[in-house]
Formats: C-alpha cells, sequence, structure tokens
C-alpha cells in the first residue's frame, strides 16, 4: 500500500533510513521529537511510504517549495529515496515516486527536482527510468557540517 507517513510511522521510517546511508537510528529525544512533530504538521512535508504486512518497505520524502517565478507555481524537491534491501527490484520506490509525482501535480508544481549521489548505473536508469533527466540542469551540493 502507498500512502503518506503518519505520525505512527516513525519508528519504521528510521529503521528504513538505515538501508539509505544512516549507520544507527538516531537517539529518541526531545530533538527528534519536536523534528518529527515538525515535519508532521507541514502541508508541504509529504513522506511517502510504502507499506507491505505492515512494514515500511520503501518511501521518498516530497517537499513542495512556494516559488515567485514561473508564474508562482511551485516545485517539488524529491529526497531521501530509499528501498529496504530485502524488497528491492519490485517496483515499491517506483510507487512511492508516482504517488510524490501525484502531489506534485495536484500541487500545481511546474517541476520536481531530484538529486542522488550514486554514480551507481543501475540507480542513475533507475532515476532515468522514473522521468528524470539528468541533461536538464546542473546539480551543485554544498555540504555542512
Amino acid at each position: 500500500m502507498i500512502r503518506e507517513a503518519n505520525a505512527q510511522d516513525l519508528d519504521g521510517l528510521l529503521e528504513l533510513y538505515l538501508h539509505l546511508h544512516e549507520e544507527s537510528i538516531p537517539e529518541k529525544n526531545d530533538h527528534l521529537r519536536e523534528t518529527w512533530e515538525k515535519i508532521m504538521s507541514d502541508e508541504n512535508y509529504h513522506i511517502v511510504v510504502c507499506e507491505i504486512d505492515g512494514k515500511i518497505v520503501s518511501s521518498c520524502v516530497c517537499l513542495i517549495v512556494p516559488n515567485l517565478t514561473h508564474n508562482v507555481r511551485p516545485y517539488a524537491l524529491v529526497e531521501n529515496v530509499v528501498t529496504h534491501a530485502d524488497y528491492r527490484g519490485k517496483g515499491y520506490a517506483t510507487s512511492c515516486l508516482n504517488y510524490a509525482k501525484e502531489i506534485a501535480v495536484s500541487m500545481n508544481c511546474y517541476k520536481i527536482m531530484l538529486m542522488t549521489g550514486s554514480k551507481r548505473e543501475s540507480t542513475l536508469r533507475f532515476y532515468a527510468n522514473a522521468g528524470y533527466s539528468d541533461s536538464d540542469k546542473t546539480a551543485f551540493n554544498m555540504k555542512i557540517e
């Protein structure tokens, strides 16, 4: 089932993020709870999840960014695309991306941006097959540590 995350999904998401790039689950403290509450209450922050037998196995984040250009139309930013290693290759991430696209279309976005740090050909091909182009723009990234 593809759906938007709800308040009870925090633990499942944190476990799934171990298959993205996290090395451990963050400590359950006030900062984590406040951040989660902020995400859950933000109408422009959408966490799309794929749930199989009660377990979150794939997800992506779709942020809607208000904008003053392109006839005052917002754009969407997709991040944190991940599928549990045991569930890859079954179309779950594609379904999450398609759901994120539906959100972007419903919010009248003029584009969706997605960046990946992966250089693996299979990952790049996956995004291309999902409709994303790597030839339209040049992306730059600045890490702040």
